[in-house]
């Protein structure tokens, strides 16, 4: 698979480098163009008229591209708005490691230097198939966490694969990518993904930065999430703060 190059991508769109383009040369407006044409006609600032059920803001999209589609969709969220925390998810791997010192700070513990001991890498400094495996461990925290209030259906999950795969997703990441978007939430079995304390620390917060804490069923998953992870309150309440404040 190349999660690790989509993930980049993903976090490239977030820190605002790509303008309407990513990195990889994809033309999203062209592509965003397409499909309000396809879900009812109408001009890309608008949303989409017609019996699907939909409500995708395309001219939010056309700065979201992959993510606007993961977060955007009929629950009618803005993207400019506080829905999406681009800030968090373009420098997760830091603020994840930022929160941990600040909490290890406030308790009178000495924070270790980035990237040292058991604590983990960040996913920012990770090479090769330890690159690899982080990237999987955040996509799919991105996923669980953009399914958490029940509104993804199938045009919707499909919309989302098409646009993973215009980033340039490998087959067997599409197959992935697909069984992701279909399977049961489970934050248990996301937590035993994570490879190390940083990995915990960069799955929560990403999972902050794409839900909606005002939303119950949202909140839930955080909170269900954060146990699974065994994440103390201090440093979830950390986290959070950081994602805020990235945004």
């Amino acid at each position: 698979m190349n999660a690790s190059k989509i993930l980049q991508q993903l976090m490239q769109q977030a820190g605002g480098q790509g303008g309407n383009r990513n990195s990889g040369g994809v033309d999203v407006k062209g592509m965003l163009d397409g499909l309000s044409r396809q879900l009812g006609g109408g001009s890309p600032g608008q949303a989409s008229p017609g019996g699907n059920g939909l409500n995708l803001d395309m001219k939010s999209l056309l700065g979201g591209g992959a993510m606007g589609l993961l977060v955007g969709s009929k629950r009618g969220r803005k993207l400019g708005g506080k829905a999406l925390k681009y800030g968090a998810i373009a420098a997760v791997g830091v603020l994840a490691w930022k929160a941990w010192q600040n909490s290890q700070n406030s308790q009178g513990a000495v924070g270790q230097p980035a990237g040292s001991g058991a604590e983990g890498e960040r996913v920012e400094e990770l090479e090769g198939e330890y690159q690899e495996r982080r990237s999987l461990e955040l996509l799919q925290a991105m996923i669980m966490a953009a399914r958490a209030d029940g509104h993804i259906d199938a045009q919707e999950r499909e919309l989302i694969a098409q646009q993973i795969d215009a980033l340039g997703a490998d087959d067997e990441l599409h197959r992935w990518v697909e069984q992701q978007l279909s399977a049961p939430l489970d934050a248990e079995a996301l937590a035993r993904q994570a490879d190390s304390p940083q990995a915990a620390r960069e799955m929560y917060l990403i999972s902050v930065a794409v839900i909606d804490e005002q939303n119950p069923m949202e909140r839930a998953w955080l909170d269900q999430l954060a146990k699974a992870l065994k994440l103390q309150p201090a440093l979830v309440a950390e986290l959070e703060h950081q994602a805020r404040q990235a945004g």
